[in-house]
């Protein structure tokens, strides 16, 4: 309890673990909030509006609010936590417009300098005030189908975090099954293990990521158990190594002695000894995993459309780096930085406060 202490103690007094502990902090938050916070809290942030397509941040655009007939029906609050809500309204565009005793009259925008007369009939609105025309900026801009950039990379920090998340618990279930299985028995399981790993090790991560999601086929989950199935490897070797040193030790030859099955001794005994080094991992496979998933998404064989990634962002609006709006690619690669750099100074963190003899120090 002492030596808990101590290390939390330890990894407070470190200024880049405060960093990384309050940028991952934040992208939880973000995370679990992203549809109440975003501006666009449509299904995916995937409100259309290609008259404005490609603007640069700090845009401002004024609109008439058309509702929906017939409007969808609302969620609850669970459901628009998870999924976000259908908007009651088309968004339309304006110039200007103008208020009469039956209708709305608007200035339509089409583009730069064009645009066409429209109106609107009382008879069409529930309530004939003028909050049906509201005035939005575009903080970060909009990427070339008209939709919001800052509310998709709000929503799309859930599917980083979910990703690294997930592809971290496959591997540490995987790998720490069986390098716990290669290290604690040796002999012929050791050997078995090993052969596979060295096979898996053979072959190129980013091709045998490509071989399984064409075996899984495209999708939000098969992305997920994808990269999980690629990462074990690392994990396997540190818990076989970590266990083949710690069987040797006295008081794993007092549990066999006191009669204690190897499960038992393996979970109970050996397992709280070798966390240490084993969430240091974990958290670099964390990292890894988002890296890998921006990267399939990048290429078009992660996390489809419209559903917002990072990656996805990045191969989406790179061809305005070379225009006048790099930032609508830039944005996103600055994000995947951001929480990957959090990650794995955290991660260096906790191996410095778990290192027992900097730790006596």
């Amino acid at each position: 309890m002492e030596g808990s202490v101590i290390q939390w103690r330890k990894l407070r007094k470190s200024k880049t673990a405060v960093f990384g502990i309050v940028v991952v902090a934040l992208a939880l938050l973000v995370s679990l909030t992203c549809y109440w916070i975003a501006p666009d809290a449509t299904p995916d942030a995937n409100r259309m509006l290609v008259e404005i397509a490609g603007r640069k941040p700090g845009f401002t655009q004024t609109f008439f609010l058309l509702p929906k007939n017939p409007p969808p029906p609302q969620r609850s609050w669970w459901q628009r936590t998870l999924y976000g809500q259908p908007d009651s309204n088309i968004f339309i565009a304006i110039t200007a417009h103008e208020k009469t005793d039956s209708s709305f009259i608007l200035g339509r925008y089409i583009d730069n300098g064009l645009s066409e007369k429209m109106t609107v009939g009382f008879s069409a609105l529930p309530n004939h005030d003028d909050s049906r025309v509201i005035t939005r900026t575009f903080w970060l801009g909009t990427d070339k189908f008209g939709r919001d950039i800052l509310s998709r990379l709000l929503i799309g920090t859930r599917v980083s975090l979910l990703v690294g998340a997930v592809a971290m618990l496959i591997s540490l279930a995987i790998g720490g099954l069986l390098g716990a299985v290669a290290g604690y028995y040796g002999g012929r399981s050791d050997n078995i293990v090993m052969w596979f790993i060295n096979v898996i090790w053979s072959v190129p991560t980013l091709l045998l990521v490509f071989a399984i999601t064409f075996l899984l086929g495209k999708g939000f989950w098969q992305v997920f158990v994808a990269v999980g199935l690629t990462m074990w490897v690392n994990v396997a070797r540190l818990v076989r190594g970590q266990v083949m040193q710690a069987r040797n030790l006295e008081y794993v030859q007092a549990a066999k002695a006191l009669g204690f099955n190897d499960l038992r001794i393996i979970l109970n005994h050996i397992a709280p000894n070798i966390l240490g080094p084993v969430m240091v991992l974990a958290a670099s496979n964390f990292a890894s995993a988002m890296v890998i998933e921006a990267g399939l998404s990048f290429l078009g064989v992660g996390v489809q459309p419209p559903q917002p990634s990072w990656g996805g962002m990045i191969r989406d609006n790179y061809n305005f780096i070379i225009t006048n709006n790099p930032l609508l690619a830039l944005v996103p690669g600055f994000a995947i930085m951001l929480l990957v750099l959090a990650f794995n100074l955290l991660g260096n963190a906790i191996r410095d406060a778990l290192d027992i003899r900097e730790t006596r120090s």
